[in-house]
């Protein structure tokens, strides 16, 4: 299965600060990568991280390069909330390109404990 991860940066979840919330992310999603073994596509060679943080950047680097692929994982509803109800289009379009959109946020089989 291959597939593309988001992490929302600019978010505190659960009370915790913004940088334990993007470790939290991080860590269920990678945990949750390896258990599934999905194979993370990078679309964009000069990207410095192999998630996305930004939903239009996904969405412009998709375009180009005109596949689908198998799933976006992302943490929670929560982190892409903001994108979803201002560009509900673009959301639209987003997710055409992928068969599933997982959380990992309540999956069972993802054990996380945050180290700070």
């Amino acid at each position: 299965m291959k597939g593309i991860y988001f992490i929302n940066d600019r978010i505190s979840l659960n009370g915790l600060s913004m940088d334990e919330s993007k470790r939290l992310q991080e860590q269920s999603i990678k945990n949750y990568i390896q258990q599934q073994k999905i194979e993370i596509v990078p679309l964009n060679p000069y990207q410095l991280n192999d998630y996305y943080t930004i939903p239009h950047a996904l969405l412009y680097d998709l375009k180009k390069e005109k596949q689908a692929f198998d799933c976006l994982i992302h943490y929670s509803n929560l982190v892409l909330e903001d994108f979803i109800y201002s560009y509900p289009a673009k959301w639209l379009i987003l997710k055409s390109y992928f068969t599933d959109i997982i959380q990992v946020e309540n999956r069972n089989d993802v054990n996380i404990q945050i180290v700070i």
